[in-house]
């Protein structure tokens, strides 16, 4: 246990490098954003995709077995105190509760809940058992079988998950990454309350699978995910839009929706443009468009474009942006494994509710010679809650207020210790 223990806090350290270090970026990008020293250590031990890395894989591996090792070592111990819990000959020996002169021991049990006492005659002797919530015994091993269900779920959902990033703005259809689905973007609307704030975006969508023809339609929105062909459609994030326009020799050549961090070719010349940014209010109430070229790959020029003027001119070509609007960004994901992950995660829930709800208690009862009942019990979780219980069901006095005070000090003691 202490090596699954040890084992669970790495696997939780690289869970928290996996949150808080972006993920499947290239090495360039990690060099941008992080001295040299920084991008060479997430490269070099994969941290840019931890859940994928060989050691997180090799470590989760490790678990599971450590999990299962410990199930199955742990099995015939608890099958053994499962038979003794039930056994009345085993009783006798595991008490921790008494209460002597007893003439209606059944009533004891009642008030404790207890099942129906067995009556037992052996050896001239007459007994009474009964036993309650032995289901408890398998609250830890039960936990751990629920446990192992999340890791293997986890970790095989990780390996195996698709994930896709689609964005733009109403009336486009993107594909799915590297599938036979493509997604349209039917609306994409902004939901206010009446403070202003924004309360909801909701993307409605239609999937459509390219080899059949088949079509399925749902909204996303913010914490309400989509359902299409067995993908999770998120809603991931929202930004700006604008269409592009060029021109040349003042005839329409290319038109298209560019959203902001995104760049395109300008047809019929060498230049790629990038959409830094947006800005409602840039000039004389008019929005502003910011921007950069390249040239033939290399870094050209920049700069803003104010809406309704010419954002660059490369010979006869016009260059321009306009018509601003929300785009939305959506994560498809498909977890092949989710149900697994479910049904760890109700095991382990069941497992706990075992252990803390249903703690296995045992009462029985011994007739003595003269005619009397010595009532035994004992619990192996709760004991003190279940001795106290016990007492209140025997009637017995409080030991810690019956404790005696101290003798008072006669006289002649006290005529002593003044000499």
């Amino acid at each position: 246990m202490k090596f699954g223990i040890l084992l669970l806090l790495v696997l939780a350290l690289a869970c928290a490098l996996g949150s808080f270090i972006p993920q499947g970026h290239t090495l360039d990008w990690y060099l941008q954003n992080y001295t040299e020293r920084q991008a060479a250590l997430i490269y070099g031990l994969a941290l840019d995709d931890v859940f994928h890395s060989v050691w997180f894989l090799v470590l989760a591996v490790i678990l599971c077995c450590n999990l299962l090792l410990c199930n199955l070592l742990h099995l015939p111990g608890l099958l053994a105190r499962w038979k003794q819990a039930g056994d009345p000959e085993k009783a006798p020996n595991a008490a921790a509760c008494e209460a002597p002169n007893q003439a209606q021991p059944e009533q004891i049990f009642e008030k404790l809940h207890m099942p129906a006492p067995k009556r037992i005659e052996a050896d001239g002797k007459t007994s009474l058992f009964s036993v309650k919530n032995r289901l408890g015994l398998w609250g830890a091993w039960v936990c751990h079988l629920g446990i192992l269900l999340l890791v293997i779920g986890f970790t095989l959902g990780q390996t195996t998950t698709e994930e896709y990033t689609v964005y733009g703005v109403p009336g486009q259809t993107k594909p799915v990454g590297d599938t036979d689905y493509t997604l349209t973007i039917d609306d994409f609307g902004v939901e206010f309350s009446e403070s202003g704030g924004v309360q909801q975006y909701t993307a409605q969508l239609t999937m459509r699978d390219t080899r059949t023809g088949e079509q399925q339609s749902d909204s996303a929105a913010v914490n309400a995910p989509g359902n299409l062909f067995g993908y999770r459609v998120y809603q991931n994030s929202t930004g700006t839009a604008a269409k592009l326009t060029v021109t040349m020799d003042g005839k329409l050549m290319q038109e298209e929706v560019v959203c902001v961090g995104d760049y395109t070719y300008v047809l019929q010349t060498p230049l790629m443009i990038y959409l830094d940014g947006y800005q409602e209010d840039y000039f004389e109430q008019r929005p502003g468009y910011a921007y950069s070229t390249y040239y033939m790959g290399q870094a050209d020029q920049g700069g803003v474009q104010v809406d309704g003027d010419i954002a660059l001119r490369y010979g006869s070509v016009e260059i321009s942006f306009s018509e601003p609007q929300d785009y939305t960004l959506l994560q498809v994901k498909a977890d092949h494994y989710a149900w697994l992950v479910l049904v760890g995660g109700v095991i382990l829930l069941l497992g706990l509710f075992l252990a803390f709800y249903l703690p296995t208690r045992r009462v029985w009862a011994e007739q003595q010679s003269d005619g009397s009942w010595t009532v035994y019990g004992e619990s192996r979780k709760g004991g003190a809650l279940f001795a106290e219980q016990f007492r209140e069901a025997a009637g017995l006095p409080d030991p810690r207020q019956t404790m005696s005070a101290p003798p008072e000090a006669s006289g002649e003691n006290n005529e002593t210790e003044s000499r």
